[in-house]
C-alpha cells in the first residue's frame, strides 16, 4: 500500500552556520535559551546547531533547514530533502 503525507504547515528557516544570523525565528531563539539536554533545546557549536530531540542529538549544518513541527518539535533537514518535500504555504488572513 502507498501513502501520501498529509498536508501540514510547518515553520522552518535555512541555517547559515553563522552564530550572528539575524533572521532567526522566535521559536529557535527560545529553544537556544532552554537548558541544554532537555528535548527541544538547541545550542550553537562550531558552525553547527545541535538539537536535542527525543531520539538524541541531531545536527544542522550550514545550508540545512531547521523545522518546527506541528507539535513544537525541532529537527534539522537537508536542503535537498526539504525542497523536495515542502513548498511555501499560503498565509491565511
Amino acid at each position: 500500500m502507498k501513502y501520501r503525507k498529509k498536508p501540514v504547515v510547518i515553520e522552518a528557516f535555512q541555517w547559515t552556520g553563522d552564530a550572528d544570523q539575524t533572521d532567526d525565528p522566535v521559536w529557535i531563539v527560545d529553544a537556544m535559551r532552554k537548558r541544554w539536554g532537555n528535548p527541544g533545546s538547541v545550542r550553537f557549536a562550531s558552525g553547527r546547531l545541535e538539537i536535542m530531540t527525543l531520539e538524541g542529538v541531531m545536527t544542522a549544518r550550514s545550508g540545512d533547514y531547521v523545522i518546527q513541527g506541528i507539535q513544537g518539535e525541532i529537527y534539522p533537514c537537508k536542503a535537498d530533502i526539504f525542497e523536495a518535500t515542502y513548498e511555501p504555504a499560503v498565509e491565511e488572513s
